[in-house]
């Protein structure tokens, strides 16, 4: 359990000055990992030995002990701390991680990979797109984005379904994206095998997390979503979904340019979009 379900189940049973100190920990839960017990102490407004207690409570031999843990929770995307609205320090610091996981993804790709995920969008016969928990609105803006030049792209599995219904059919004339970013859903590394198996080419996108799922792949993309904020940010993988659906759509031109038209027409006809 992390501290912060720790201190929920236990809080009831903790005295006035525990309390104090654990409220005090779950207000500050992203600034866990550089406070020493003394700090915390002074912060909260107790005793040394009120935190030191606390955190024996809890199940921690020391400060260092909750530090370490603190650290292992963000590192495996757990959502702690976050940034206050309006502080400008933090938006600037928001900032500056952004462009460096941009800058992080595009200096990671090898030569020519950005060209061979698109040439494999581009051609393959069907391009099914499986995004799980935060991979999924990535998956979902990917589809659209390739659907304006391209038919025969799907988001799976479809609500009700399982994977298993929407790969039976496929093989190595198809391709897979697959989001795969920290925090998974169960089973990823066997719905990854069992793509594999039928001899798809699955392309995979995800953050370092996903490392040991690179040699099952046909291409594999890191995306970092390291944040300073509490929750991860996915800006470099949809700015990759951007270059990948782009790069694709220049190498059908033609067909690319057909289907868009087709689709404008119909717009118009169906009234379908705002038209200012």
């Amino acid at each position: 359990m992390s501290i912060g379900q720790r201190i929920d189940r236990s809080y009831g049973d903790l005295s006035p000055q525990e309390q104090r100190a654990a409220d005090f920990i779950l207000d500050h839960l992203g600034d866990l990992a550089i406070y020493s017990g003394t700090e915390l102490a002074q912060r909260s407004g107790v005793s040394k030995a009120t935190v030191s207690r606390l955190f024996r409570r809890l199940g921690f031999e020391n400060a260092q002990e909750v530090r370490e843990h603190a650290r292992a929770l963000r590192s495996s995307g757990v959502p702690v701390g976050g940034v206050v609205p309006g502080a400008s320090a933090d938006l600037a610091a928001h900032l500056v991680r952004e462009v460096e996981n941009l800058r992080r993804m595009l200096d990671s790709l090898p030569a020519g990979r950005l060209e061979q995920v698109a040439t494999l969008l581009a051609r393959a016969r069907t391009v099914t797109i499986i995004g799980q928990r935060n991979g999924f609105p990535l998956a979902l803006h990917l589809r659209e984005q390739l659907a304006q030049g391209r038919g025969h792209v799907q988001v799976a599995p479809l609500p009700g379904q399982t994977v298993s219904e929407e790969i039976a059919e496929l093989d190595a004339r198809d391709a897979v994206v697959l989001f795969g970013f920290r925090r998974r859903a169960a089973g990823f590394g066997r719905m990854l095998d069992g793509i594999a198996s039928r001899g798809v080419p699955i392309v995979l996108i995800a953050d370092a997390s996903a490392r040991r799922y690179a040699d099952g792949v046909t291409t594999w993309i890191e995306c970092p979503i390291d944040s300073v904020s509490a929750l991860d940010s996915y800006a470099s993988a949809m700015s990759l979904v951007n270059v990948l659906a782009s790069s694709a759509l220049a190498l059908r031109t033609r067909e690319s340019r057909t289907r868009i038209a087709t689709i404008t027409t119909l717009y118009d006809r169906l009234g379908e979009l705002d038209p200012t």
